[in-house]
C-alpha cells in the first residue's frame, strides 16, 4: 500500500507541475515569455533530464541487485532447511517433535507469503518461536552414543545457520534506496514537466499527454520502490523454493 500512495503523489506532482505551468504561462508578464527566456528555461530542464537519468539507472540498478540478492537467500534458505531435515531424520525418531515444529514453522512461513501479509514472512514473531522451539527440542536430547552425537551436532550447527539466514533475510526486507533520494528525483522531474508546459499550446492533446506522461513515469518509479521491498507488493519474490522445501519435509 505505502508503495501504491508514493506511485499515486509522483504522478500528482508531475502531471500538476505540468498543468500548472501550462495554465499560468498566459498570465506571466510580456517579458518573462520571450524566446530567449523560453531557451534558458529549457536549458535548465536538459541539465535535470541528464541528472535524473543517471539517478533512475542507478535506482533500477540497486533494486535489481537488490531482489537478486534476497531471491538467491530464499533459495539458500530453503535449501537449509531441508538439510536440516535429513539430518534429524538421520538423529533417528527421537527428533521427530523437532521435526515436527521446523515443518509448522516453514508451513506459516509459506502461508504468510501471500499479498494479503502485511509484513515479510521471515518476521513473523510466531514463527520466530516456532524455530526457537526446535533448538530447545534438540537441546533436550540425550545422544546415547557417539554417531548420534555428531549428527546432533551437525544438525544444531545447521540450526543456527538457519536462524543466521533467517535475519539475514530480515535485515533485507527493507530495501535499500533513501526516501530523499526520490524525493529530490521527484522535484528534479517536477521541473522537468514544467518546462514541457511553459509556452506550450492549451489543448486536449498537450493535457491528454502530460497525464500519460506522468502515469507512466510515476509506474516506473513505483515497481523500481517495489522491487526494492521483495516481500510485499506485486513484484514479490518467489515463494516456490520455500513451498518445495515444506514438501520434502512433510513427506
Amino acid at each position: 500500500m505505502g508503495e501504491v500512495l508514493v506511485g499515486a503523489g509522483i504522478f500528482a506532482c508531475l502531471t500538476g507541475a505540468a498543468l500548472v505551468s501550462l495554465m499560468v504561462y498566459e498570465r506571466f508578464p510580456s517579458h518573462h515569455r520571450q524566446d530567449d527566456t523560453t531557451a534558458v528555461v529549457r536549458l535548465a530542464a536538459n541539465l535535470f533530464v541528464v541528472m535524473s537519468s543517471l539517478v533512475l539507472g542507478l535506482m533500477v540498478n540497486s533494486a535489481k541487485n537488490t531482489f537478486e540478492t534476497i531471491d538467491h537467500n530464499v533459495h539458500n534458505f530453503a535449501t537449509q532447511l531441508i538439510i536440516l531435515d535429513r539430518s534429524l531424520r538421520q538423529y533417528g525418531p527421537e527428533t521427530d517433535s523437532a521435526r515436527a515444529s521446523l515443518a509448522a514453522y516453514l508451513q506459516r512461513v509459506v502461508e504468510a507469503t501471500s499479498a494479503s501479509q502485511k509484513s515479510p514472512a521471515v518476521a513473523n514473531q510466531l514463527s520466530e518461536l516456532l524455530l526457537n522451539q526446535v533448538g530447545d527440542q534438540l537441546a533436550a536430547l540425550a545422544p546415547p552414543e557417539a554417531r548420534h552425537a555428531a549428527v546432533l551436532q551437525s544438525a544444531t550447527q545447521q540450526l543456527q545457520k538457519v536462524i543466521e539466514q533467517r535475519w539475514v533475510l530480515v535485515e533485507q526486507s527493507e530495501g535499500v534506496i533513501p526516501s530523499p533520494l526520490i524525493a529530490l528525483l521527484v522535484a528534479w522531474l517536477m521541473l522537468i514537466f514544467a518546462s514541457f508546459g511553459f509556452r506550450a499550446p492549451r489543448n486536449a492533446t498537450i493535457v491528454g499527454t502530460f497525464v500519460v506522461s506522468g502515469a507512466l513515469v510515476a509506474a516506473a518509479i513505483y515497481l523500481i520502490v517495489d522491487m526494492d521491498s521483495p516481500f510485499s507488493g506485486p513484484i514479490q519474490v518467489s515463494p516456490a523454493p520455500l513451498k518445495r522445501a515444506l514438501a520434502e519435509l512433510t513427506q
